[in-house]
């Protein structure tokens, strides 16, 4: 059985397959022989939508990957800097990555973004997501927002195209700054790559 995804005509098995569980989160990881095993057994029952995000298989097995926070929680917008305060409610608040310190020091990123965008005449935002969309054909970023017009910038991400030059450049500018602060938490990092 099959069902579609909204009203563009993406049509997955009625039931996904969420790989979370193979990795890390219920116990610790099983062997990957039985992971492999496990995600065959779905494909051979038809199931083929599949949320993981284990890349080089990915593409192997003709599956698009969702990148999570694509625009680094806002921070790649060019709208947080060292000096923003954040509500007590956001959870950016545990996040080493958005210390005042990390965010100091990371904004070199959001610099190299702007020089990008600059050139470009985009916005750092735009950059960052059209940067994600030129790795490969089958990666969908999913920014979020709370603003029409921010939903538009993103949008625009779109139709920017960056040559192979474009990202190599991007790429070879981007190695030599240090990011300072886990993405994450410790205790969720403990849990992840098992």
């Amino acid at each position: 059985m099959k069902r579609t995804l909204g009203q563009c005509g993406l049509e997955v098995s009625a039931l996904g397959f969420g790989c979370m569980g193979l990795s890390y989160g219920y116990g610790p990881a099983i062997e990957k022989p039985q992971a492999v095993d496990v995600i065959r057994t779905a494909v051979e029952r038809c199931v083929t939508f599949f949320d993981t995000a284990v890349l080089p298989t990915c593409q192997e097995l003709g599956i698009g990957f969702v990148p999570w926070s694509p625009l680094g929680q806002g921070f790649l917008t060019g709208k947080i800097d060292a000096s923003t305060k954040f509500e007590s409610t956001d959870f950016r608040t545990i996040f080493p990555r958005f210390t005042e310190e990390a965010r100091s020091a990371n904004l070199a990123v959001v610099d190299l973004l702007n020089q990008i965008a600059q050139w470009r005449n985009a916005t750092p935002a735009q950059i960052a997501l059209a940067w994600l969309l030129a790795q490969k054909p089958w990666i969908v970023p999913i920014p979020g927002t709370t603003k029409a017009q921010r939903l538009e910038e993103n949008i625009g991400s779109a139709s920017i195209e960056l040559t192979s030059d474009d990202l190599d450049e991007i790429n070879a500018a981007a190695s030599k700054i240090p990011i300072q602060g886990e993405r994450i938490p410790e205790s969720i990092l403990r849990m992840s790559y098992r």
